[in-house]
């Protein structure tokens, strides 16, 4: 639509400009025969010499007020917007001149322009909430190694006091690990640094085993395990991507849920394979809902679980690289079920 627009504005101001052209070259027709009655050759040229010269300042001036206000007068605010943009001002925002119906070139590019301002901006406001978040989960494991590591220097330590802050020191270690991975991870994602290798993968089997990874932590919370697998489910895709998928709901399930059971299935619909994980844990509102697959976004705002809001995003960030769909269904109270769709490979 706005190329049409453009092609007409710009066949307009081909016309105008003709018609311009016409009028003066008319003009210079009409005086010339005027005095050409008079017969002198020398009064003949001074005149049109005069005219020539007129004519020509007239077409100057108007085409330099033309440019003035087509070109120059938006082409500067252009330049001082980019300039504000270069210095670090993401607020700034163009006037378009022309409804949309009759947008110009320029009113396209100053749409453009708002729109980049407005994705900077916002992306500079992510920048800088990344930075902060990632700060302040650093500091909370560094403090935790810092004091233990300290405590631990004092000679009048008990054996069993210093195996407790050993295991705190190697517990925030962990932490601390788990959080740097997983950046480099998303990092990595985001930017395309890194391609998944695909291959033919029995979904099956390889969902079993990270399930059978998790079943001491799942039976020492006293917690009910259950599983539904279609036979070899075969899809066509990166099997270490995938583990990451499936180890962080699992984790997720186990951390989030303190009675009832875990449930994952695999079944196979209508050339699709479907995964479920399922618990009867804490559940989310709807509210947090919309935003747990964001960067550093905690449900729990008490911070009474370990984790750094990374863990989803990363899980969201992989099954849209390997092409395929998560979604949440969830409620307070009640549990939390993803539901993961991969294209099957058959």
């Amino acid at each position: 639509m706005k190329k049409r627009r453009n092609g007409l504005n710009n066949f307009i101001g081909a016309v105008i400009f003709f018609l311009t052209i016409t009028i003066v070259v008319m003009s210079a027709v009409l005086i010339f025969s005027a005095v050409e009655q008079s017969g002198n050759k020398t009064t003949i040229a001074l005149v049109m010499f005069a005219v020539i010269v007129f004519l020509a300042a007239v077409c100057t001036v108007v085409d330099w007020l033309r440019r003035k206000i087509t070109v120059d007068r938006p082409v500067q605010k252009i330049l001082e917007a980019t300039d504000k943009i270069a210095s670090g001002d993401f607020s700034v925002r163009l006037d378009i001149r022309h409804p949309v119906n009759r947008y110009d070139e320029y009113d396209c590019i100053m749409e453009n322009f708002n729109k980049m301002a407005a994705e900077l901006s916002r992306t500079e406001v992510l920048h800088t909430d990344f930075i902060s978040n990632v700060s302040h989960e650093i500091k909370t494991p560094l403090a935790i190694i810092q004091n233990y590591a300290a405590s631990l220097q004092n000679k009048n330590l008990d054996d069993r006091t210093r195996e407790k802050y050993a295991q705190t020191l190697v517990g925030a270690s962990k932490r601390l690990t788990a959080l740097i991975t997983n950046i480099l991870k998303l990092n990595k994602l985001e930017n395309q640094e890194i391609k998944p290798e695909y291959e033919t993968v029995n979904l099956t089997e390889t969902l079993a085993e990270t399930v059978l990874g998790f079943e001491e932590l799942i039976e020492n919370k006293g917690l009910e395990l259950e599983c539904d697998f279609d036979e070899d489910v075969i899809i066509f895709s990166s099997p270490s991507y995938l583990e990451t998928v499936w180890n962080n709901l699992l984790s997720n399930a186990v951390k989030f849920t303190e009675k009832g059971k875990i449930s994952v299935s695999l079944k196979k619909e209508k050339g699709q394979a479907v995964v479920k994980v399922s618990d009867t844990g804490c559940g989310i509102s709807s509210e947090t809902g919309k935003h747990i697959f964001e960067k550093f976004y905690q449900g729990d705002t008490s911070h009474s679980q370990e984790g750094n809001g990374l863990g989803l995003a990363l899980v969201k960030k992989v099954i849209d690289f390997t092409g395929g769909t998560i979604a949440v269904n969830s409620e307070l109270g009640k549990g939390t079920t993803f539901t993961i769709t991969l294209q099957s490979g058959e």
